[in-house]
């Protein structure tokens, strides 16, 4: 057997109640790896939980690799020789975002999860942006050739955030939204062709657009047109279909898609939409308006208590794994971050949809743009592969989006509070006019003080 390959990774947001278990859980079933891991995070009681659980995880049967696991309170001691570093932040605490999607509300706008575009997005964006561009300026001093992975939603913004600070950062975002656009298509070929459900990574798909706002315009199983296949299948008998407020909140389940709202813009632009229903809608206008409007198409909030609970019970799960109270199941999180890795040291080459700068991979959008797209990783190397262009009208939604969340970083780096607001009142989802625009941007604003003091009015 060769010599596993020994690396350092830097984990800013290594407190994470969720990333980081998947991380080191992948990293344990990977014997071609090995080293060390540097968990920062402000919160240090969190990052010795998550030291704790990484380094149980070295004495239990099926490990394959050893990793050593240690917490950091400055983050230049993450940094320094990192080969690799991951970023999985809570921009802010879970009550500051409640408060900002209650005013949202207030004013008639409802989104259900608001941590991207529209009012509340953005305004995680602008706060993102603050905090990532002291990260940016960091890591350009400290490791300025290590890989960056970000996990930190909204994506496109803390993303190219990185790259807008240090052009020189390595930086791609990952994100597994396609992957159940993936999933919904092996479904319907097993229906379709009366076959065993194809694997995701069997689905084979072009992908284009911008974060949460992904779209396919090919997709293929084994020679198998699938939109083809997807235009038969919107047709049949109770496939399109509307739903009433009792059946969605019976559902119980914050991330389940009934997927109207992808199979209407399919049946109307002629183009897939590769993220879920509770992202799509939040992107598009006449949507969020009322929590009834939202029902009818199958999509339910998810509720700010519900994460803030997850957030609170999340390291007595952590305890109640160490201690045996629950059973550790060693198996792949089915994220990509560690096939990133292995392709990225050579380790054999990878084909997915990743959030980088556009090199030009979508023709028809802002070059230096985050955009997302397929990439081909290989040693030292991530190549965006060439997408193409955006339909006419898929491509005036998202260049709309892609300018705001471009405004957004540039009021940061510029400290401009009047951009930062052009951005919220240019949304397509904003329904008030520019008086009321600027009373809920200032109230949220005056929420977030500590993130940017430099921000008054």
């Amino acid at each position: 057997m060769n010599t596993p390959i020994s690396l350092k990774i830097a984990y800013i947001g290594g407190g994470s109640r969720d990333w980081a278990r998947k991380l080191m859980i992948d990293l344990a079933i990977t014997p071609e790896l090995t080293g060390e891991v540097a968990l920062y995070d402000i919160d240090m009681q969190s990052a010795n939980l998550n030291v704790q659980l990484g380094t149980w995880l070295q004495d239990q049967p099926g490990v394959a690799s050893k990793w050593r696991y240690h917490a950091v309170e400055q983050l230049e001691d993450a940094l320094k020789d990192a080969d690799f570093v991951v970023m999985s932040v809570q921009p802010g605490p879970l009550e500051l975002m409640k408060e900002e999607i209650a005013l949202a509300e207030e004013q008639g706008m409802y989104y259900p999860v608001g941590d991207t575009v529209g009012f509340t997005g953005l305004m995680r964006g602008f706060r993102s942006a603050a905090i990532y561009k002291g990260f940016a300026e960091r890591i350009a001093k400290i490791c300025p050739k290590a890989w960056v992975i970000n996990y930190t939603n909204p994506m496109t913004i803390c993303s190219r955030t990185l790259t807008r600070v240090a052009p020189g950062v390595q930086v791609f975002g990952c994100c597994h939204e396609v992957f159940s656009t993936q999933r919904m298509l092996a479904k319907m070929v097993a229906q379709q062709l009366d076959i065993e459900e194809p694997q995701r990574n069997e689905i084979q798909v072009n992908v284009l657009g911008i974060n949460h706002f992904t779209w396919v315009n090919q997709a293929t199983y084994q020679g198998h047109d699938l939109l083809a296949m997807l235009r038969t299948h919107i047709e049949q008998p109770g496939v399109l279909r509307e739903f009433a407020q009792a059946e969605v909140e019976s559902w119980d389940d914050w991330f389940y898609s009934a997927d109207q709202v992808k199979f209407n813009l399919f049946k109307r632009y002629g183009i897939l939409a590769a993220a879920g229903d509770r992202h799509l809608v939040e992107f598009l206008p006449g949507f969020i308006k009322s929590p009834e409007n939202l029902f009818k198409w199958g999509v339910i909030r998810t509720p700010v208590s519900w994460r803030i609970e997850r957030w609170t019970s999340a390291p007595q799960k952590t305890h109640d794994l160490i201690n045996g109270v629950t059973s550790l199941e060693l198996k792949s999180s089915g994220e990509e971050g560690v096939g990133m890795i292995k392709a990225l040291v050579g380790l054999g080459d990878l084909i997915t949809n990743v959030n980088m700068e556009n090199k030009g991979q979508i023709s028809n959008m802002k070059l230096g743009a985050v955009v997302e797209t397929n990439a081909h990783f290989s040693h030292q190397s991530v190549r965006p592969i060439n997408a193409g262009a955006l339909p006419d009208g898929i491509a005036a939604l998202i260049n709309q989006h892609s300018t705001n969340q471009e405004m957004i970083i540039e009021a940061v780096v510029t400290k401009n509070v009047n951009l930062a607001f052009q951005a919220f009142y240019n949304d397509p989802t904003n329904i008030l006019d520019i008086d009321k625009a600027w009373a809920l941007f200032r109230n949220m604003l005056q929420l977030n003080q500590e993130y940017l003091p430099w921000a008054k009015l």
